[in-house]
Protein backbone atom coordinates (compact mmCIF):
# COMPACT_ATOMS: atom_id res chain seq x y z
CA UNK A 1 0.00 0.00 0.00
CA UNK A 2 2.59 2.33 1.05
CA UNK A 3 3.93 3.12 -2.39
CA UNK A 4 0.26 3.83 -3.79
CA UNK A 5 -1.64 5.34 -0.93
CA UNK A 6 0.52 7.11 2.02
CA UNK A 7 -1.45 7.64 5.69
CA UNK A 8 0.15 9.88 7.98
CA UNK A 9 -1.81 10.99 11.02
CA UNK A 10 -1.44 14.38 13.17
CA UNK A 11 -2.99 16.01 15.57
CA UNK A 12 -6.29 13.54 14.86
CA UNK A 13 -5.93 14.22 11.39
CA UNK A 14 -5.34 11.28 8.66
CA UNK A 15 -3.86 12.44 5.35
CA UNK A 16 -4.49 9.85 3.09
CA UNK A 17 -2.79 10.54 -0.78
CA UNK A 18 -3.37 9.11 -4.08
CA UNK A 19 0.76 8.72 -5.05
CA UNK A 20 0.33 8.16 -8.49
CA UNK A 21 1.34 11.40 -9.77
CA UNK A 22 2.37 10.30 -12.80
CA UNK A 23 -0.36 8.39 -13.77
CA UNK A 24 -2.45 11.36 -12.56
CA UNK A 25 -3.62 9.05 -10.06
CA UNK A 26 -5.57 6.89 -12.28
CA UNK A 27 -7.26 3.62 -11.50
CA UNK A 28 -4.86 0.33 -11.98
CA UNK A 29 -5.44 -2.98 -10.22
CA UNK A 30 -2.79 -2.34 -7.85
CA UNK A 31 -4.61 1.35 -7.03
CA UNK A 32 -7.90 -0.60 -6.37
CA UNK A 33 -5.83 -3.11 -4.09
CA UNK A 34 -4.21 0.10 -2.09
CA UNK A 35 -6.97 2.61 -1.58
CA UNK A 36 -9.03 -0.54 -0.35
CA UNK A 37 -6.33 -1.60 2.05
CA UNK A 38 -5.42 2.23 3.66
CA UNK A 39 -9.79 2.81 3.71
CA UNK A 40 -9.92 -0.59 6.28
CA UNK A 41 -6.28 0.31 8.09
CA UNK A 42 -7.93 3.48 9.01
CA UNK A 43 -10.81 1.80 10.74
CA UNK A 44 -8.84 -0.04 13.29
CA UNK A 45 -6.29 3.42 13.23
CA UNK A 46 -6.38 5.02 17.15
CA UNK A 47 -6.54 8.74 17.42
CA UNK A 48 -7.93 9.06 14.41
CA UNK A 49 -10.66 12.07 14.13
CA UNK A 50 -10.96 13.04 10.88
CA UNK A 51 -9.78 12.02 7.29
CA UNK A 52 -8.41 14.24 4.37
CA UNK A 53 -8.24 12.25 1.18
CA UNK A 54 -5.99 14.16 -1.77
CA UNK A 55 -4.07 13.08 -5.18
CA UNK A 56 -0.05 13.47 -5.56
CA UNK A 57 0.53 15.68 -8.77
CA UNK A 58 -1.63 17.38 -11.05
CA UNK A 59 -4.95 15.75 -10.03
CA UNK A 60 -7.28 13.99 -7.48
CA UNK A 61 -7.82 11.05 -9.70
CA UNK A 62 -8.13 10.88 -12.97
CA UNK A 63 -10.88 7.78 -13.17
CA UNK A 64 -9.68 3.89 -14.77
CA UNK A 65 -6.12 3.44 -16.19
CA UNK A 66 -5.61 2.77 -19.93
CA UNK A 67 -4.54 -0.92 -18.94
CA UNK A 68 -8.06 -1.63 -17.52
CA UNK A 69 -9.85 -0.56 -20.42
CA UNK A 70 -7.72 -2.79 -22.73
CA UNK A 71 -8.97 -5.48 -20.04
CA UNK A 72 -12.63 -4.89 -21.32
CA UNK A 73 -11.80 -4.55 -24.94
CA UNK A 74 -10.97 -8.18 -24.11
CA UNK A 75 -14.05 -9.37 -22.40
CA UNK A 76 -12.85 -9.51 -18.59
CA UNK A 77 -10.54 -8.07 -15.66
CA UNK A 78 -10.15 -11.46 -14.57
CA UNK A 79 -7.09 -12.90 -14.07
CA UNK A 80 -5.12 -16.38 -12.86
CA UNK A 81 -2.39 -14.56 -10.98
CA UNK A 82 -2.98 -14.13 -6.92
CA UNK A 83 -1.99 -10.37 -6.97
CA UNK A 84 -4.31 -9.66 -10.30
CA UNK A 85 -7.30 -10.95 -8.61
CA UNK A 86 -6.50 -9.37 -5.36
CA UNK A 87 -6.59 -6.00 -7.27
CA UNK A 88 -9.57 -6.82 -9.69
CA UNK A 89 -12.24 -4.00 -9.33
CA UNK A 90 -15.19 -6.60 -9.69
CA UNK A 91 -13.82 -9.28 -7.45
CA UNK A 92 -16.46 -9.07 -4.37
CA UNK A 93 -15.34 -7.91 -1.25
CA UNK A 94 -15.39 -10.58 2.29
CA UNK A 95 -18.91 -8.70 3.31
CA UNK A 96 -20.65 -9.43 0.06
CA UNK A 97 -21.81 -5.84 0.01
CA UNK A 98 -19.63 -4.41 -2.76
CA UNK A 99 -16.92 -5.75 -5.40
CA UNK A 100 -13.51 -3.87 -5.16
CA UNK A 101 -14.30 -1.05 -7.27
CA UNK A 102 -17.34 -0.14 -5.28
CA UNK A 103 -15.53 -0.42 -1.98
CA UNK A 104 -12.89 2.39 -2.62
CA UNK A 105 -15.15 4.61 -2.47
CA UNK A 106 -17.72 3.44 -0.18
CA UNK A 107 -15.16 2.38 1.94
CA UNK A 108 -15.33 6.31 3.08
CA UNK A 109 -18.93 5.85 4.37
CA UNK A 110 -17.96 2.92 6.50
CA UNK A 111 -15.48 4.89 8.30
CA UNK A 112 -17.12 6.18 11.73
CA UNK A 113 -15.14 9.71 11.35
CA UNK A 114 -15.68 12.33 8.93
CA UNK A 115 -13.85 12.34 5.82
CA UNK A 116 -13.47 15.30 3.36
CA UNK A 117 -11.61 15.23 -0.19
CA UNK A 118 -9.57 17.78 -1.67
CA UNK A 119 -9.65 17.73 -5.50
CA UNK A 120 -7.77 19.53 -7.39
CA UNK A 121 -6.73 18.90 -11.50
CA UNK A 122 -9.04 16.00 -12.25
CA UNK A 123 -11.85 14.13 -10.65
CA UNK A 124 -13.03 12.17 -13.97
CA UNK A 125 -15.39 8.77 -13.78
CA UNK A 126 -14.12 6.25 -10.88
CA UNK A 127 -12.16 9.29 -9.41
CA UNK A 128 -14.89 11.05 -9.04
CA UNK A 129 -17.33 8.42 -7.56
CA UNK A 130 -14.38 8.19 -5.05
CA UNK A 131 -15.08 11.91 -4.25
CA UNK A 132 -18.54 11.30 -3.64
CA UNK A 133 -18.08 8.79 -1.06
CA UNK A 134 -16.27 11.27 1.42
CA UNK A 135 -18.61 13.14 3.92
CA UNK A 136 -17.60 16.52 2.74
CA UNK A 137 -15.70 17.78 -1.14
CA UNK A 138 -13.91 20.73 -0.90
CA UNK A 139 -12.63 21.44 -4.42
CA UNK A 140 -10.04 23.99 -6.25
CA UNK A 141 -12.64 25.50 -9.35
CA UNK A 142 -10.86 25.18 -12.28
CA UNK A 143 -11.37 21.02 -11.09
CA UNK A 144 -12.18 18.92 -13.92
CA UNK A 145 -14.87 16.73 -13.27
CA UNK A 146 -17.17 13.99 -14.80
CA UNK A 147 -19.90 10.58 -14.74
CA UNK A 148 -17.11 9.66 -17.89
CA UNK A 149 -18.06 6.04 -17.67
CA UNK A 150 -20.56 6.46 -20.56
CA UNK A 151 -17.62 7.81 -22.78
CA UNK A 152 -15.87 4.49 -22.57
CA UNK A 153 -18.72 2.42 -22.79
CA UNK A 154 -20.09 1.20 -19.53
CA UNK A 155 -21.96 2.70 -16.59
CA UNK A 156 -21.18 3.82 -12.88
CA UNK A 157 -20.09 1.11 -11.12
CA UNK A 158 -18.08 2.51 -8.30
CA UNK A 159 -21.75 3.07 -5.85
CA UNK A 160 -21.99 6.54 -7.90
CA UNK A 161 -25.66 5.80 -9.48
CA UNK A 162 -26.58 6.05 -5.68
CA UNK A 163 -24.56 8.49 -4.31
CA UNK A 164 -25.00 11.17 -7.01
CA UNK A 165 -28.68 10.82 -6.78
CA UNK A 166 -28.41 11.66 -3.20
CA UNK A 167 -26.82 14.59 -4.26
CA UNK A 168 -28.74 16.01 -7.09
CA UNK A 169 -32.09 16.05 -8.19
CA UNK A 170 -32.75 12.78 -10.66
CA UNK A 171 -32.97 15.05 -14.05
CA UNK A 172 -29.31 16.11 -13.24
CA UNK A 173 -28.01 13.26 -12.54
CA UNK A 174 -29.14 11.48 -15.42
CA UNK A 175 -28.19 14.05 -17.93
CA UNK A 176 -24.47 13.77 -16.27
CA UNK A 177 -24.71 10.58 -16.24
CA UNK A 178 -25.74 10.22 -20.24
CA UNK A 179 -23.48 12.66 -21.85
CA UNK A 180 -20.36 11.35 -19.98
CA UNK A 181 -19.03 15.41 -20.53
CA UNK A 182 -16.84 16.91 -18.87
CA UNK A 183 -17.49 19.86 -16.32
CA UNK A 184 -15.64 22.13 -13.78
CA UNK A 185 -15.33 22.31 -9.96
CA UNK A 186 -17.78 25.73 -10.34
CA UNK A 187 -21.07 24.07 -12.10
CA UNK A 188 -20.22 20.58 -9.53
CA UNK A 189 -20.61 23.58 -6.95
CA UNK A 190 -23.76 24.86 -8.02
CA UNK A 191 -25.53 21.28 -8.49
CA UNK A 192 -24.21 20.12 -5.05
CA UNK A 193 -21.98 17.76 -5.72
CA UNK A 194 -18.93 20.08 -4.28
CA UNK A 195 -19.35 21.26 -1.12
CA UNK A 196 -17.12 24.05 -0.87
CA UNK A 197 -14.82 25.87 -3.87
CA UNK A 198 -11.18 26.97 -2.85
CA UNK A 199 -8.03 27.88 -4.34
CA UNK A 200 -6.04 25.77 -1.92
CA UNK A 201 -8.47 22.77 -1.68
CA UNK A 202 -5.80 20.74 0.56
CA UNK A 203 -5.20 23.40 3.05
CA UNK A 204 -8.90 24.04 3.29
CA UNK A 205 -9.41 20.57 3.69
CA UNK A 206 -7.18 20.35 6.54
CA UNK A 207 -8.07 23.52 8.23
CA UNK A 208 -11.76 22.53 8.04
CA UNK A 209 -10.57 18.91 9.49
CA UNK A 210 -8.79 20.75 12.46
CA UNK A 211 -12.01 22.70 13.12
CA UNK A 212 -13.83 19.01 13.48
CA UNK A 213 -10.86 17.18 15.03
CA UNK A 214 -11.32 20.35 17.46
CA UNK A 215 -14.99 18.65 18.61
CA UNK A 216 -15.93 15.78 20.71
CA UNK A 217 -14.93 13.19 18.43
CA UNK A 218 -17.86 10.48 20.12
CA UNK A 219 -20.27 13.14 19.22
CA UNK A 220 -19.14 13.47 15.46
CA UNK A 221 -19.03 10.24 15.24
CA UNK A 222 -22.50 9.59 16.62
CA UNK A 223 -23.91 12.51 14.35
CA UNK A 224 -22.31 10.82 11.12
CA UNK A 225 -24.32 7.67 11.93
CA UNK A 226 -27.43 9.26 13.00
CA UNK A 227 -26.86 11.40 9.31
CA UNK A 228 -26.23 8.10 7.43
CA UNK A 229 -28.95 5.98 8.17
CA UNK A 230 -31.20 7.25 5.96
CA UNK A 231 -28.76 7.19 3.16
CA UNK A 232 -28.04 4.02 3.54
CA UNK A 233 -31.21 2.80 3.00
CA UNK A 234 -31.25 0.93 -0.41
CA UNK A 235 -27.98 0.38 -0.84
CA UNK A 236 -27.18 -3.59 -1.04
CA UNK A 237 -29.74 -3.62 -3.62
CA UNK A 238 -28.33 -0.69 -5.73
CA UNK A 239 -24.63 -2.09 -5.43
CA UNK A 240 -25.80 -5.53 -6.83
CA UNK A 241 -27.80 -3.68 -9.90
CA UNK A 242 -24.41 -1.70 -10.47
CA UNK A 243 -22.47 -4.79 -10.90
CA UNK A 244 -25.10 -6.93 -12.85
CA UNK A 245 -25.80 -4.08 -15.28
CA UNK A 246 -22.09 -2.84 -15.84
CA UNK A 247 -20.97 -6.97 -16.21
CA UNK A 248 -23.99 -7.39 -19.15
CA UNK A 249 -21.79 -4.26 -20.92
CA UNK A 250 -18.26 -5.08 -20.53
CA UNK A 251 -16.87 -6.76 -23.78
CA UNK A 252 -19.87 -6.25 -26.07
CA UNK A 253 -19.49 -4.82 -29.10
CA UNK A 254 -20.99 -1.45 -28.77
CA UNK A 255 -18.59 -1.84 -25.18
CA UNK A 256 -15.59 -2.70 -27.17
CA UNK A 257 -16.16 0.09 -30.09
CA UNK A 258 -16.54 2.68 -27.32
CA UNK A 259 -12.84 2.26 -25.97
CA UNK A 260 -11.94 1.64 -29.68
CA UNK A 261 -13.22 4.85 -31.12
CA UNK A 262 -11.83 7.22 -28.15
CA UNK A 263 -8.52 5.37 -28.23
CA UNK A 264 -8.46 5.72 -31.99
CA UNK A 265 -10.04 9.33 -31.32
CA UNK A 266 -12.45 8.58 -34.25
CA UNK A 267 -16.51 8.86 -34.23
CA UNK A 268 -17.87 5.33 -32.45
CA UNK A 269 -20.14 3.04 -35.07
CA UNK A 270 -22.90 1.60 -32.92
CA UNK A 271 -24.81 -1.04 -33.85
CA UNK A 272 -28.64 -1.10 -32.39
Amino acid sequence: MADRVTITVDGGIADVRFNRADKRNALDQAQFAAIAEAGEALKHMPGVRVVVVSGEGTSFCAGLDFSIFGQMAGGSIDGDDAAVRNGNPGRLTDGGLTHLGQQVCWVWQELPMPVIAAMHGHALGGGLQIALGADIRIAHPDTQLSVRELHWGITPDMTGTFVLTRLVRPDIARELTFTARVFDAREGHALGLVTRLSETPYEAAIDLAREIADRNPDGVRGAKALLNRMFVEGVAEQFAEERRVIRSLIGTPNQVEAIAANLERRPPQFTD
